[in-house]
């Protein structure tokens, strides 16, 4: 017969499983918010860094971070759905900012970002591809007007795009990416 434990001891083996697994979970964070030494007032360089090695900020790290700095969860959520460089869902390996401020809009952006989409295989709605490889967005302004229709993708920006030339480029980073495999 199987010994019965007492709910107590159960339920303290319980917390110190979960916290090692916690541990082990969050010791980049960890490492993160160390770099920073724990200040406050360092939140939003925190963010960036826990969001470039995740390329999100999950839930559940903002709560631990938010306990880390000994500040409301609330405030931590609040500046991260503040500024628009954060994302609360998983980004692709390539985030892909489609221009469509008037330059590039009256230049057919429109169509560009059609034939993004067609290329990576997203619906209407979605914004990133199930695979994370590729997430696709649009923007006001990407700040480069005289070479509209404009595309960044993640730090390299392309102007004076077609339907045709950004397929060629979306060929030539999956055969980069098919190279690496």
């Amino acid at each position: 017969m199987a010994k019965a434990w007492p709910m107590a001891q159960t339920e303290n083996h319980s917390k110190e499983e979960h916290g090692g697994q916690q541990e082990r979970q969050f010791a980049k964070v960890n490492e993160i918010i160390a770099l920073y030494e724990a200040d406050e007032s360092a939140l939003i360089p925190i963010l960036q860094k826990v969001q470039e090695e995740y390329r999100y900020l999950p839930e559940e790290i903002l709560t631990y971070i938010a306990t880390a700095l000994g500040i409301s969860p609330a405030t931590v959520y609040g500046v991260a759905t503040f500024y628009a460089q954060f994302s609360l869902d998983p980004l692709g390996k390539y985030v892909v900012r489609v221009c469509d401020g008037t330059a590039c809009h009256v230049r057919r952006s429109q169509a560009v970002l059609d034939a993004i989409r067609k290329k990576v295989g997203l619906a209407s709605g979605e914004k990133t591809t199930q695979d994370l490889g590729f997430t696709v967005e649009t923007v006001s302004c990407l700040g480069a007007c005289g070479l509209a229709p404009v595309v960044m993708i993640n730090d390299h920006v392309y102007g004076n795009m077609t339907p045709e030339a950004i397929t060629e480029i979306l060929d030539t980073l999956e055969k980069r990416e098919g190279d690496a495999k």
